[in-house]
């Protein structure tokens, strides 16, 4: 695998990308105080379903925080991360250097929709909270079952908003009022505007698993997580 060291330019995305440049220096801090630490939970959970041998495909990579945590967790994993936002991977280019995992992790900036990879090149592919921002949900989808060899599991892990529920009322108010509040403290209103429409317009999960069927997927499951303010989907190449 090409180092981490020099990110690989490879195109554009057609979306949020120059957004998350933007947020991208304080990127991690707001995911632990919005989701209150939750989020490395459900991160573990992504990661467990993933393979523990070949190279593995992690789409939105962002800051690399799943990338790395994959390349940690199975020392027999080599790892690719994909993001359109040329900010978030020079943050994670230097987690990667400080972790000396450059033989292993290796970040690409590009679109989700239309991955510079040969078909089935990688044992497995996830997306954790970026699907929501890709504009064409089924063609991002469509990617990851192709260049995932079959049989290997394409995982996404998502925010969505409570429908029922005691803590239905709780969530949409976190969500609402004090993610785009709290994004705008510490990063820029217009920004966490966005994220917190984005999480809204998000489908109930019903309609995301058939969304991944569609896009070719086999046993698609949908886990609900911490009541259900975030769920974790598996399907097969």
């Amino acid at each position: 695998m090409s180092s981490a060291h020099n990110t690989t330019v490879v195109g554009r995305a057609d979306g949020s990308g120059g957004m998350f440049d933007r947020i991208a220096p304080r990127y991690d801090l707001l995911n632990r105080l919005m989701s209150f630490g939750i989020d490395r939970r459900w991160r573990r959970r992504l990661l467990a379903a993933m393979p523990t041998e070949g190279p593995v495909l992690d789409v939105a990579t962002g800051t690399a925080d799943v990338a790395l945590a994959l390349a940690r967790r199975n020392p027999e994993v080599t790892v690719i991360g994909l993001d359109p936002s040329g900010g978030m991977l020079d943050v994670g280019r230097q987690k990667i250097e400080k972790g000396r995992l450059e033989d292993r992790v290796a970040l690409v900036e590009g679109d989700a929709q239309d991955m510079p990879f040969d078909a089935d090149r990688f044992a497995g592919s996830c997306i954790a909270f970026g699907i929501r921002n890709v504009p064409d949900r089924l063609a991002g989808l469509r990617e990851m079952a192709r260049v995932t060899r079959p049989g290997g599991p394409v995982a996404v892990l998502e925010l969505s908003e409570p429908r029922g529920g005691p803590m239905a009322t709780l969530a949409r108010l976190h969500v609402h009022h004090i993610v785009p509040r709290m994004g705008a403290l510490l990063s820029g209103d217009r920004e966490y505007r966005y994220l917190q429409a984005s999480i809204a317009d998000f489908p109930p999960a019903e309609a995301f698993c058939a969304l991944m069927r569609q896009a070719g997927l086999d046993d698609v499951v949908a886990h609900r997580l911490t009541f259900g303010t975030a769920h974790l989907y598996i399907g097969f190449a």
